[in-house]
């Protein structure tokens, strides 16, 4: 039942990026171009999916466990150290460079674009490494 709803949540949410135009890497360059040709929609976009998840989680987190799982899986570090800064840099540099963040690079690949496949694959080397030798630190 758990891959059953994972899968249909993931397809979900592939639909809602391509609707609102998140597949789309020069439409993400156009929101993050405020001194040129800006695009403000992608902003729309972003607070629709916080306000979303605001609500959810006060609703949700009331529930003693998940509708589908044993228990909640909540971040529990909460200090901004050197690794989180740097991860944010990374990720916002590629996301700026790019013009997409992982969910809309893997959702992407259905266009079969050789640009969109050289970015997973280099997003993909770039989490193996990290993993690879900065997890225990």
């Amino acid at each position: 039942m758990f891959n059953i709803i994972a899968t249909i949540s993931g397809v979900l949410f592939g639909m809602g990026l391509a609707i609102s135009g998140m597949l789309s890497p020069g439409k993400v360059i156009g929101f993050l171009d405020i001194t040129g040709n800006w695009d403000p929609s992608l902003a729309f976009v972003m607070g629709g999916a916080v306000l979303v998840t605001v609500v959810s989680f006060k609703l949700l987190l009331k529930r003693p466990i998940p509708f589908f799982g044993d228990k909640f899986h909540l971040p529990s570090k909460k200090d901004i150290d050197a690794r989180l800064l740097v991860g944010a840099g990374l990720f916002g540099a590629g996301w700026g460079i790019g013009g997409l963040c992982p969910g809309p690079a893997v959702s992407s690949l259905a266009y079969a674009d050789p640009k969109i496949a050289v970015f997973v694959v280099s997003m993909v080397t770039g989490i193996i490494i990290a993993k690879r030798f900065f997890s225990n630190r």
